[in-house]
């Protein structure tokens, strides 16, 4: 009866799980979904703590403990991390699953009874949690130390290739003689642990910064997948349904950043792009036409329809409060006013539309690629902010680019062009961005934030 009832309370889990990730699909009901699926968490531990405790329950004292320390310190990081950092934040709260299931099968590993078989299920299971839990575990920790800032692209390792391969086969060849002994002698436990842990560090370090919401969405996965497989560790329904629904969500996630990209996950793991310098057969004179905050400020109050098309550059410059703003000045003259949104904009997936929500942007404002690229003839100016790649013609007109067949923002498609850019530096690609020479490109060089803090007192000024 008690079994029972459990199953039955971890369903009710799980199906606030699904209406939780359902409802993150939309903007509109994001807020809910996350609470709805946090809920759902907290009434499954709240389940698996409460089931066992006719027996000894000395340690509830610590695991009480744990959860405290852990939501407090989780309450305070949500809070003070500002969401220009979201993503660091994410990689990092990353890590700590993949570092959960690692020490889960590390425990499972020392407490297996020596007189029996190590060629198991629970065995096999067991090991490949340790390895996909340490990949987790340091990938996103060298993840997050990218997107921070102090672990730079220009720190290389020699042959990361081969260095990859060596260790996947050490690590192949280790677990199978270790499954294969008569009793388990820990120590190779931990030397299949330095390993898996050396591989997640080295998996990650050669990817470049700019492809790491790829590899937080894979790594992702693979903490979805690290759940799942101590669900089937200590045969925990919710563990293991909750793990694969974020193991499957982080691997379409991933899927689809590719396909935004043009570009298979293969290209992404192996380093990315290497060409450097201008687009190969770029035949636009290269002439560049600035533009002036005046001339800008009247131009956008007399127009009918402008876009904004926020990039990385923008979070950075943490000038979503300054975008806002001048769309409400522009607003109130009667401009309509929308933002573009490609699907790598920003830092992460949905990045930046967290952005702009947090500058009070409405959701209905924001409009993904298909749809902006159908609106951009009929627009009277787009404002380029911090992007650089997803707007690059090269994209379409370069064979040799290496950017060539990714989808991008038409934006040469619009009436005039304004490009808000520190300098003429080429974006993540290393190209050199052809959209800066058009004939009805302008540039407006500065700082996003600093340029747009101008731009605003000229519209309120005209």
């Amino acid at each position: 009866m008690a079994i029972t009832i459990v199953d039955t309370l971890y369903l009710i889990a799980i199906i606030l799980f699904i209406v939780g990730l359902k409802r993150l699909s939309s903007p509109d009901t994001a807020r809910d979904g996350n609470l709805i699926a946090a809920f759902g968490m907290g009434f499954a531990i709240v389940v698996t703590l409460v089931y066992p405790m006719e027996g000894n329950n000395n340690n509830y004292i610590w695991i009480a403990g744990g959860l405290l320390l852990g939501s407090l310190v989780g309450l305070i990081a949500a809070k003070r991390v500002p969401m220009t950092a979201m993503p660091e934040m994410v990689s990092l709260f990353n890590g700590l699953g993949g570092a959960s299931t690692m020490l889960i099968a590390i425990v499972e590993f020392y407490n297996y009874p020596a007189d029996q078989s190590l060629l198991s299920g629970q065995m096999i299971t067991t090991d490949f949690a340790l390895f996909v839990g340490c990949i987790s575990f340091t990938g996103s920790l060298i993840a997050y130390g990218k997107l921070q800032g102090f672990l730079r692209d220009s720190w290389v390792l020699p042959f990361p290739k081969l260095i990859n391969m060596v260790l996947l086969i050490a690590i192949i060849g280790l677990s199978i003689y270790l499954l294969n002994l008569p009793s388990l002698d820990f120590n190779y436990v931990l030397i299949l642990l330095v390993l898996s842990l050396i591989y997640g560090i080295t998996f990650v370090t050669p990817i470049g910064g700019g492809d790491m919401p790829v590899v937080i969405s894979l790594l992702n996965s693979f903490t979805g997948l690290g759940a799942a497989l101590a669900g089937l560790i200590y045969s925990n329904q919710v563990m293991l349904v909750g793990g694969i629904l974020v193991g499957a969500s982080g691997t379409i996630l991933t899927i689809l950043m590719c396909q935004a990209m043009n570009r298979s996950l293969f290209n992404v793991l192996v380093g990315g792009f290497t060409s450097t310098g201008p687009a190969a057969g770029g035949s636009r004179e290269e002439v560049v036409k600035e533009a002036s905050l005046a001339d800008l400020a009247i131009q956008l109050k007399y127009s009918k329809k402008v876009y904004i098309v926020p990039g990385y550059g923008l979070a950075v410059a943490q000038a979503q409060h300054l975008c806002s703003e001048l769309d409400n000045l522009l607003e109130a003259e009667g401009v309509s006013v929308k933002y573009a949104i490609h699907p790598v904009a920003g830092r992460m997936p949905g990045h930046m539309n967290v952005l702009l929500a947090e500058a009070n942007v409405p959701y209905p404002k924001l409009i993904d690629l298909e749809d902006a690229n159908k609106d951009f003839p009929s627009t009277d100016v787009v404002l380029v902010i911090g992007a650089n790649d997803v707007v690059n013609p090269a994209a379409k007109e370069d064979p040799s680019s290496p950017i060539y067949g990714m989808p991008i923002l038409d934006v040469e498609l619009a009436k005039s062009i304004v490009i808000l850019k520190r300098s003429m530096s080429p974006g993540y690609a290393g190209i050199q961005n052809q959209l800066f020479f058009g004939e009805r490109s302008r540039m407006l060089f500065g700082n996003a934030k600093s340029s747009l803090q101008k731009l605003v007192d000229e519209v309120g000024n005209a």
